[in-house]
């Protein structure tokens, strides 16, 4: 057991949740590009930025999620379920928010910006899903 103590970090920063999430930061950015390169040939620009902008969102959540789950983790605190529950539907309504507001506020281009978290969330949720269902299938 204090094996698995000491790899644990000291503390929760920013600097530890960019380091853990390397590959979906750079899965991000290839999203964002790619968006511009291929909306870009198009004329279609406000669209490239509607669409790059959800993605961008669905990072932020990402990155807010981790921070706050490491957070947990190298306190040693064991949170409720109403805790859970109060944090994610915080983050989740603050997104809700923003990103509805923004795909009326540029629509019809702002529906890019729904599509871009969308599409976003179900690749970083692929990236997450697949090393624990592998962790899974070898426990």
């Amino acid at each position: 057991m204090a094996d698995e103590s000491a790899a644990l970090p000291q503390r929760a920063s920013w600097g530890r949740v960019l380091r853990d999430q390397k590959k979906t930061i750079v899965v991000a950015a290839v999203m964002v590009i790619a968006t511009y390169w291929i909306a870009g040939q198009f004329g279609e620009w406000e669209l490239a930025g509607c669409i790059s902008g959800g993605v961008l969102l669905g990072l932020a959540n990402h990155l807010m999620t981790e921070r706050w789950l490491l957070g947990i983790i190298t306190s040693g605190a064991q949170p409720t379920r109403s805790q859970m529950i109060a944090s994610t539907l915080t983050r989740l309504g603050v997104l809700t928010v923003v990103a509805v507001g923004a795909a009326v506020l540029f629509w019809p281009n702002g529906i890019g910006l729904l599509l871009g978290l969308a599409i976003f969330r179900l690749i970083a949720l692929v990236m997450t899903g697949l090393p624990l269902l592998k962790e899974l299938k070898q426990g």
